[in-house]
C-alpha cells in the first residue's frame, strides 16, 4: 500500500483514473476512511484523476497517541499531495477534510485550483469535544456511534439501513479509539476562521438543509468571508456523498468540470467521437459513408442530440446506459437498434450475463415473447463472439 511519512505518521493514499485529467483529491470526515467516497468514485472517474487518502488517525493511516493540530492534518495533506506528483489540483473535503481544505487553502504556497467545502465549519463549542473525547477514551468510537451516525445522516436515510450506511458505521466502529480522539482534539482547538480573507481560489460551499452538527448558517457564514465563493444547499444530513449522491456530484462537477458552452459544430464533434467509442469506430464510420443528401441533418441531430447531449452525460456509466436502450429496443421492437446494441455491448467488453440480466427483467416488463426474440438474437451474437475470441 502506498504510504508517505507526514511528521509522527504514515498516510495511506491511492489514486484512480486516468493521469492525464485534471487532479481532485478527496479529504474524509472525521470518523470515516476513504471508502467514503466509493459511492461516487466511478462518476468522478469520468472527469478527473482522483486522489484519496486515510486522514491521520483513520484508516490505514497511522494512529499515534496525543492530540493531533490542524496544522499536523494539513501538513498530511501536503504530504499526500506532493507523493501524487500534483503540480496543481482541485480539492473537496467534508466536515474535518473541509476544515482542512481552508487550512491548506489559505496557505500562501498551496497548489490549488478550485475548492470544494462540504458541511464543514470554522469553529465549535470546546465542553461538545471535551464530552465525546472523554466518551470515547472510556467505551471506544461504540460509545458514540449512535450518536454520531444520527447526525451523518437523515432519519429517513438511517431507517432505510442500506449498505452504505451500514459501511460507514463499520468503518467508525473499527477505527482506532486514540486516532478519532487526536482528529477530535485539532478540531476543538482550531482556529481558522480569520483565515478565510486570505483564501483566493474560486471557492463552492455546500451544507445540508437537515444537518444538524454543521448547519446552513455554518456554510453561509464561509461562503460570506471567502472571496467570490458560492453557497449551495442539498436536502441531507452531514454526509452528503453517501445520502444524495447523484445530487452532490452534479453540484460539485457543475463546479468543477461544468459543462462547455458547445455551438452545434462542437456538439457534433464530441457527438461523434462518443458514438465512435460506444458504437465502434469501424460501423460508424461506414454509416457515415451511407449518408446521403436526404438524411444528413437527421444524421446531424442524432448525432449532437443523442451521442452530443445524452451519451456524453456522466451521470450513468456505459453497461448501466447500455442496458437501458437493450431494454426499450426490446419493448419498442427495434431488432436492427437491438442487434447494433447488443454487438457493440459485447464488442466493448460487457459480459454476456449483464444482457441477460436485462432481458429477464425485460421479460417481466415488457412481455414474453418481446424478450424471446430479444434472447434468440442476443444469442447469435454472443455465439459469433465467441467464434471469433482467440484461442
Amino acid at each position: 500500500m502506498p504510504h508517505i511519512q507526514s511528521g509522527t505518521a504514515r498516510i495511506y493514499w491511492r489514486a484512480d483514473g486516468d493521469a492525464a485529467r485534471p487532479a481532485l483529491v478527496l479529504g474524509n470526515s472525521l470518523g470515516t476512511d476513504f471508502s467514503l467516497w466509493d459511492p461516487v468514485l466511478p462518476r468522478l472517474m469520468r472527469h478527473f484523476y482522483v486522489v484519496r487518502y486515510d486522514m491521520r488517525g483513520h484508516g490505514a493511516s497511522d494512529a499515534p497517541e496525543g492530540d493531533y493540530t490542524l496544522d499536523e492534518l494539513t501538513d498530511d495533506l501536503a504530504a499526500v499531495v506532493v507523493a501524487a506528483g500534483l503540480t496543481r489540483f482541485h480539492y473537496c473535503g467534508v466536515s474535518l477534510g473541509g476544515m482542512v481544505g481552508m487550512a491548506y487553502a489559505a496557505r500562501e504556497q498551496n497548489r490549488l485550483e478550485r475548492l470544494v467545502l462540504c458541511n464543514t465549519s470554522t469553529f465549535f463549542e470546546r465542553e461538545v469535544w471535551d464530552t465525546r473525547i472523554a466518551a470515547v477514551r472510556a467505551g471506544g468510537t461504540a460509545a458514540v456511534a449512535d450518536a454520531v451516525l444520527a447526525r451523518f445522516y437523515t432519519p429517513r436515510f438511517v431507517a432505510r439501513g442500506g449498505l452504505e450506511y451500514l459501511r460507514v458505521r463499520d468503518t467508525l466502529l473499527s477505527l482506532a479509539p486514540q486516532g478519532y480522539v487526536g482528529c477530535c482534539a485539532a478540531i476543538r482547538d482550531m482556529r481558522i476562521g480569520d483565515k478565510l480573507p486570505g483564501i483566493a481560489v474560486p471557492t463552492l460551499v455546500l451544507t445540508g438543509a437537515h444537518d444538524q452538527s454543521t448547519p446552513p448558517a455554518r456554510g453561509q457564514a464561509i461562503a460570506d468571508a471567502i472571496p467570490g465563493a458560492r453557497l449551495h444547499t442539498l436536502p441531507c444530513a452531514h454526509i452528503p456523498m453517501t445520502e444524495v449522491p447523484w445530487q452532490w456530484c452534479d453540484t460539485v462537477l457543475d463546479f468543477l468540470d461544468p459543462a462547455p458552452a458547445w455551438d452545434e459544430a462542437a456538439r457534433y464533434a464530441a457527438g461523434l467521437a462518443r458514438r465512435k467509442q460506444v458504437l465502434g469506430a469501424a460501423y460508424v464510420e461506414q454509416r457515415l459513408a451511407a449518408v446521403t443528401p436526404f438524411n444528413t441533418r437527421f444524421q446531424q441531430l442524432i448525432t449532437r442530440l443523442a451521442w452530443g447531449e445524452i451519451w456524453t452525460s456522466s451521470r450513468f456509466e456505459d453497461t448501466a446506459r447500455r442496458a437501458m436502450v437493450l431494454a426499450m429496443m426490446t419493448a419498442l421492437g427495434r431488432w436492427e437498434e437491438f442487434e447494433l446494441h447488443v454487438n457493440a455491448a459485447l464488442r466493448a467488453g460487457v459480459e454476456p450475463e449483464v444482457i441477460e440480466e436485462t432481458l429477464m427483467q425485460a421479460a417481466v416488463y415488457c412481455g414474453v415473447p418481446a424478450a424471446n426474440t430479444a434472447f434468440a438474437l442476443a444469442a447469435k451474437a454472443v455465439a459469433m463472439q465467441n467464434e471469433d475470441e482467440p484461442r
